[in-house]
């Protein structure tokens, strides 16, 4: 499988760019097996058929300066920021199922090598025990399945649990105490650092790698202008 690499670059990039970079990968590169990694500042990722106002806390949001992007997959709202990893995987695979099924496998095959007792489910989550640490969510374009996920090494639990629109009960009887007791995070089953487990990852599944050139750069750039249009966030 081709790793898929950005050139060098000090420039940080928002979540938008990467949601643009599957596309990119998904339309113009070559067919086969292409994977790569990502990480952004803090950040809520809405699905495709999702309101905005209903389903995250904008003023928290603006509050505290974390970003709110809608992606093209179906599913709920993450929150994301630089200590958990978001994996992106796009495929040949004309099935949307059999593309989750070979997601998820991937991501149990590096957990398991690490020593981590994981299991996927039906809902296309991995769980450590009874303990999410990892969800999914998938789209299709013509000949092509683009699937991507969290890995939770690590997250700011704060921002998760308020970032996000649970209701003012649920958010008062239950709170991080429920949240922590739904998910768990990486860091507290395997010891190598994130950057370790990056590399592990990648040295597990991906045989080569692809650079993108500049001009694949500037390409994402401009399919990166959709995701940013009001009408697409807010669904105008």
């Amino acid at each position: 499988m081709h790793y898929i690499e950005l050139p060098e670059t000090l420039t940080p990039r928002k979540l938008s760019f990467f949601l643009a970079m599957e596309e990119y990968v998904a339309r113009q590169l070559v067919h086969g097996d292409a994977f790569f990694m990502w990480q952004v500042a803090p950040s809520v990722i809405f699905g495709r058929n999702q309101q905005l106002e209903s389903e995250v806390n904008v003023s928290y949001c603006r509050q505290h300066g974390i970003q709110l992007y809608r992606r093209k997959s179906g599913g709920g709202c993450v929150y994301a920021d630089e200590s958990n990893l978001m994996l992106s995987f796009i495929t040949d695979e004309d099935n949307v199922g059999f593309a989750f099924n070979r997601f998820i496998n991937m991501e149990l095959l590096v957990l398991r090598k690490l020593g981590v007792n994981a299991v996927g489910t039906s809902h296309n989550d991995v769980m450590i025990g009874d303990r999410k640490v990892s969800g999914t969510a998938s789209y299709h374009l013509p000949g092509r399945s683009i699937v991507h996920g969290t890995l939770l090494y690590d997250t700011n639990m704060e921002h998760m649990l308020h970032a996000i629109t649970p209701g003012q009960k649920k958010l008062q009887s239950k709170g991080i105490q429920s949240v922590s007791q739904r998910i768990t995070l990486l860091k507290d089953h395997v010891s190598l650092s994130l950057d370790e487990l990056k590399t592990f990852i990648r040295q597990t599944l991906c045989d080569d790698t692809l650079q993108l050139s500049p001009s694949a750069v500037e390409a994402i750039a401009q399919i990166e202008e959709t995701y940013q249009r009001e009408e697409f966030i807010h669904l105008l």
